[in-house]
């Protein structure tokens, strides 16, 4: 268990997919994605979606991530922020908005 305080140091925000790349370096099967947080500006990060996701219906996509918790070294590449999505046997399912939402909208 964590107490509050924790979880409310996690700053989780709405963010639009710009762009996903095959990342030919990860290990496994991955996308290098490009996410418009509005005031918080464009971040990077890598994502294990590629079994559910093809790179163009990501594009466009809202979805929910963690911004805050600092840039993770993968390979040659640098994300800097989790997309967060629920594991379904060995697939992963996006956490979205079902409204469209202003890139940056704090989920509180």
């Amino acid at each position: 268990m964590i107490d509050f305080s924790t979880f409310e140091g996690l700053d989780l925000r709405v963010g639009t997919i710009l762009s996903a790349e095959d990342f030919k370096e990860a290990r496994n099967p991955a996308y290098q994605l490009r996410i418009d947080f509005g005031p918080l500006g464009i971040l990077h990060s890598s994502a294990q979606i590629t079994k559910r996701y093809s790179k163009e219906a990501l594009q466009g996509k809202q979805i929910i991530a963690v911004v805050n918790i600092g840039v993770k070294k993968i390979a040659h590449y640098e994300s800097q922020c989790l997309v967060l999505g629920a594991k379904e046997a060995d697939d992963v399912i996006l956490l979205a908005p079902d409204s469209p939402l202003a890139n940056g909208q704090q989920i509180l």
